[in-house]
């Protein structure tokens, strides 16, 4: 396959963890980056469906092994990216930390993927993306005014994890080949997560948020921009903050004479929100679609998984595509004069390892060493 991608060129060397690490490794391999990933003996060959494991190359060993781990010393030296997602201090054990790598090559970018981060009293605690956004305020947040409830693991694992990673690590390579000068960069979710809810702080900062769920205006306490069931029980969402939106919203939905409280008052908003979710479960979800969508009242279907990629706006951009069988979202974002491509699915390990090591300046001699001594399948 011809590699493209605006990364091309780039190798990648990713240490096998979960969560967000293995999504920045795919998002780096769709933008064309070259990545190994080096997996643990016993791992499981991916199935199709483990679709973060796509567009790399996969190989096993052993790092509790001297020799895997002069292989890996020696697979740095041609990478200028590293991503590990293990508890601080695992590599250096190994034998593999950044100190050692960045010996072996000064211009490395070394990127590090944890919860609570390399230093600080939790840094060797067990967690969840459900307690790293508690950590910082998300999640008292998100939720009903009963209580909170975590947004899948989209604000912890990868808005505030692998996206922060992604971006330190594109960032280090530009520092690193103007000054010949890698770094290591330290991505915790719990500091990503902080910085994504910088609106709200300011928001709070102003005496225009209430630390308090479900009564603010992005929190679905304003009655125009929430969600409301229809007749046939399925959800659509209005998001007409604007005042233009919302006089929109009021024309379209019939609601301009039943609302005589100003868009803005606070006070009215529940006695607001109890008005519309009358109106909006008159009609069906389809008939509300013929009336809003598409239109600037800025409203959308609430669509489950399974309808998201057979909705025509996601058709014509091809936002969902085949792969192996599975339905998965495109690569993201997209690039005018390098588009990203996925080059391979989810492959099994080993899977041409003997290439992968050679494409990487391996030696054939040493490589045959490695087979013949069982460090190498």
């Amino acid at each position: 396959m011809t590699v493209s991608g605006p990364l091309s060129g780039v190798k990648v060397l990713e240490f096998a963890g979960i969560g967000p690490a293995p999504f920045a490794a795919m998002m780096l391999s769709d933008m064309g980056a070259d990545v190994i990933r080096i997996e643990r003996p016993g791992a499981k060959d991916p199935t199709p469906d483990r679709i973060d494991l796509r567009g790399r190359r996969t190989i096993t060993l052993d790092l509790k092994d001297a020799v895997a781990v002069a292989l890996c010393l020696e697979l740095c030296t041609s990478a200028e990216i590293v991503i590990e997602g293990g508890r601080p201090g695992v590599m250096e054990r190994l034998g593999l930390g950044p100190e050692v790598m960045l010996v072996r090559n000064p211009k490395l970018v070394y990127g590090r993927m944890t919860g609570w981060g390399q230093f600080g009293p939790l840094n060797q605690a067990a967690g969840h993306d459900i307690n790293y956004i508690a950590l910082t305020g998300a999640l008292h947040s998100f939720g009903t005014t009963d209580k909170p409830v975590p947004p899948l693991n989209l604000v912890g694992d990868y808005g505030g994890g692998a996206m922060f990673l992604i971006s330190g690590l594109l960032a280090g390579l530009i520092h690193a080949r103007s000054t010949g000068l890698g770094q290591v960069v330290d991505a915790a979710m719990t500091d990503g997560t902080a910085y994504l809810l910088t609106l709200c702080y300011s928001l709070l900062a102003g005496k225009r948020w209430v630390d308090q769920r479900g009564i603010n205006l992005l929190d679905g306490g304003a009655p125009f921009y929430d969600t409301y069931q229809c007749s046939d029980g399925h959800w659509i969402s209005v998001g007409s903050i604007e005042p233009q939106f919302y006089s929109l919203l009021l024309e379209k939905s019939g609601a301009t004479e039943l609302m005589s409280q100003p868009q803005m008052e606070r006070s009215a908003w529940p006695e607001m929100k109890q008005t519309f979710a009358a109106i909006f479960r008159t009609k069906t979800r389809d008939e509300w679609c013929a009336l809003m969508e598409g239109t600037d009242v800025c409203f959308a279907p609430v669509l489950s998984l399974r309808e998201a990629p057979h909705h025509p706006h996601n058709i014509a951009r091809q936002t969902f595509i085949e792969l192996d069988g599975v339905t998965t979202p495109a690569p993201a974002p997209r690039f005018s004069a390098t588009p990203s491509t996925i080059r391979i699915g989810p492959c099994t390990a080993g899977q041409g390892a003997r290439e992968t090591l050679r494409d990487w300046g391996i030696s054939t001699p040493w490589i045959e060493e490695l087979v013949s001594g069982g460090i190498l399948s």
